[in-house]
């Protein structure tokens, strides 16, 4: 049976990676804007504090990890209160060196290596929001070391290096993620994954997506009656159990009629549809353009 997070991670197609080294000292904080893009970091050593805009602020220590899927503005600062320097990343250059805030000379209070990638694929914003939008990990060793073998990717020139980061993000991702599951996650993918007859349903709804599925069905398979099944579904996963496979089938066609291997019908077929008409009504409704044009602009 296949495996949800897997599938959504694979789907986003995550690639392009940039990292740099992060350091703070004395009196020192710094306001990045929205991004949009997802980002990481993981502390090498000493402390912080982070305060992602919608999240409460958290404390960095050495060891954790932090993943943001869509990188709201946020703020990092030091202790001590301190003027706020205002940067945003979609137009400040890439930096060469070791990116050093508050007092430039010592030993820093803190360091970090942190970076970003793009999803490359249109489906982002289907997707993305399954995705919590803040995981913070204490620990995170397996993590931590990833980031490294990320950041020294990045910087080299090797053959096969666009394949081996691509790879690299992918599993970074998805062992960021899945330690994230469970009752202390937000509404979710994540959260639906940590509870075992939700993702007993989700694995259902992933291996067999053309089925034509209702709620007592999937009620069924996961031992509920249908009216707690749909109110636990709506509630872990954060919408309802047929707007969550409407959202699936159409990542699915979409990736499908990009790559124009399989015409209409089929496509359609694949997704859940009797009929190319009912499909492409469907389609159309929910990403504003008729499949075939849809097809034709991915090709363009």
């Amino acid at each position: 049976m296949l495996d949800p997070l897997s599938e959504v991670v694979t789907l986003l197609r995550p690639r392009t990676v940039f990292t740099k080294g992060i350091s703070g000292a004395g009196r020192w904080g710094v306001r990045y804007a929205d991004f949009g893009q997802p980002s990481f970091c993981t502390v090498i050593e000493g402390s912080c504090l982070l305060a992602v805009d919608g999240e409460e602020p958290v404390t960095l220590l050495a060891g954790d990890f932090v993943l943001l899927p869509a990188t709201p503005g946020f703020t990092i600062s030091g202790f001590e209160p301190a003027p706020l320097t205002a940067i945003d990343p979609k137009t400040m250059p890439a930096p060469a060196e070791e990116v050093r805030h508050g007092d430039p000379e010592g030993d820093p209070d803190v360091r970090l290596l942190g970076g970003y990638f793009v999803f490359d694929s249109p489906d982002v914003d289907l997707l993305v929001p399954l995705l919590p939008p803040l995981v913070h990990l204490r620990g995170a060793e397996r993590l931590a070391t990833l980031t490294r073998l990320v950041g020294e990717e990045a910087l080299d020139a090797m053959a096969g290096r666009d394949l081996v980061l691509s790879r690299l993000v992918e599993v970074l991702l998805i062992e960021a993620l899945r330690a994230a599951q469970g009752e202390g996650a937000p509404p979710g993918l994540l959260r639906g994954l940590g509870e075992a007859r939700l993702a007993s349903a989700l694995r259902q709804l992933h291996g067999d997506p053309a089925r034509p599925w209702t709620v007592g069905a999937l009620a069924k398979d996961a031992g509920m009656s249908r009216s707690v099944f749909f109110d636990r579904f709506t509630r872990v996963l954060g919408i309802p159990p047929m707007e969550y496979l409407l959202r699936w089938r159409m990542a699915l066609a979409r990736d499908l009629l990009r790559a124009g291997r399989i015409g209409l019908a089929e496509v359609a077929e694949r997704v859940g549809y009797g009929s190319s008409s009912a499909f492409s009504v469907a389609f159309s409704r929910h990403t504003g353009v008729t499949p075939g044009r849809y097809a034709r602009l991915s090709a363009a």
